[in-house]
């Protein structure tokens, strides 16, 4: 059975930090491209980041780009999301997902997802 389950969210101040990690089972992790995903109250479910299965290949949404970092541990069947001055805009349950061909930042074309964490910027 396949499951995601996201870990390390929390509250953090506006600049502060937060390592979110994605822990996985069910398949084999290396096998699978893996995004992030976050949703905020009232709004759509938006693309983070994704990296292909053996993480050569990452990208970023504008959104984050220069304060978010990708990274995954085949061996650990974990991938982490490093999420750096933070803002409060970035408050939102932040989701992982799993494909076994797909890479990009679509919702839809992933199969696979995890139940969420929420992360909140507030002070």
């Amino acid at each position: 059975q396949v499951q995601l389950m996201e870990s390390g969210g929390g509250l953090v101040q506006p600049g502060g930090s937060l390592r979110l990690s994605c822990t996985t089972s069910g398949f084999t992790l290396r096998n699978y491209n893996i995004g992030w995903f976050r949703q905020a109250p009232g709004k759509e479910r938006e693309g983070v980041s994704c990296s292909t299965s053996s993480g050569g290949k990452t990208y970023y949404a504008d959104s984050v780009k220069g304060r978010f970092a990708i990274s995954r541990d085949n061996v650990k069947n974990t991938v982490y999301l490093q999420m750096n001055s933070l803002k409060p805009e970035d408050t939102a349950i932040y989701y992982c997902a799993a494909d076994p061909t797909y890479y990009g930042l679509i919702p839809v074309q992933y199969n696979y997802w995890g139940q969420g964490t929420q992360v909140t910027v507030s002070s």
